[in-house]
C-alpha cells in the first residue's frame, strides 16, 4: 500500500513539474512571427534579440549596440559615429529599430607606442529599451556590422531622492 502511495506522489510530482517545464518553454515558443516586418533594404541585414519570458520582465532592461570589431592601438577610447531611429511597424503596434552610420571612428588620442594592439568591439551609444520577453527587437544593420545586448536586473527596490532645502537669505 506505501509503495502504491509513494509511486502516485512520484508521479503527480513528475507531471507537475513536466507541465511547468512545457508553459515556460512555450513563451519563449510564442514570439511574433518575424515575417510581418519589413525585408532588409540595400546594404542592410535584418537582426533579432530574442530573449526568454520571465515573471521578473519588469525589473530588467535591455541595452543594444551596434558596432564592429576592429584592430586597435592599447590604450585608447573608440566610438562609432551612428544612431539608431525607431520605427514603428505601421497596422503592428510594434517597434524596430533602423542603424545609421557613416562608418566614421572617433577616439582620444593618447599615444602607447609600447602597448600591444587589441581586437576590440567598437560600437555607437547603446539604446536601452524595457525587457519584454515576449517580444523580440529587430534592428537593421548595415551589412559589416553587428549588434550586441547586455541585460540589466534590478531587485525592484524603490527609492526615494532626498529633497534639498535652500535656506532663505
Amino acid at each position: 500500500m506505501r509503495k502504491n502511495v509513494f509511486k502516485i506522489m512520484v508521479m503527480m510530482l513528475f507531471v507537475f513539474v513536466a507541465s511547468t517545464t512545457v508553459s515556460k518553454a512555450q513563451m519563449v515558443i510564442d514570439k511574433i512571427d518575424l515575417s510581418i516586418f519589413p525585408a532588409a533594404e540595400k546594404g542592410y541585414k535584418k537582426m533579432v534579440i530574442e530573449v526568454p519570458y520571465s515573471e521578473n520582465d519588469k525589473n530588467k532592461k535591455i541595452e543594444f549596440s551596434v558596432g564592429k570589431w576592429l584592430e586597435v592601438d592599447g590604450c585608447n577610447t573608440f566610438n562609432l559615429a551612428g544612431s539608431f531611429e525607431k520605427k514603428d511597424l505601421q497596422g503592428w503596434g510594434y517597434d524596430y529599430y533602423v542603424f545609421k552610420t557613416n562608418g566614421n571612428v572617433a577616439s582620444t588620442r593618447m599615444a602607447c607606442p609600447d602597448k600591444a594592439k587589441r581586437h576590440l568591439f567598437v560600437s555607437a551609444r547603446p539604446e536601452t529599451v524595457r525587457y519584454n520577453g515576449r517580444m523580440p527587437i529587430v534592428i537593421y544593420v548595415p551589412e559589416g556590422y553587428e549588434a550586441q545586448f547586455k541585460i540589466f536586473t534590478t531587485d525592484g527596490d524603490t527609492y526615494r531622492a532626498a529633497e534639498i532645502r535652500e535656506k532663505n537669505k
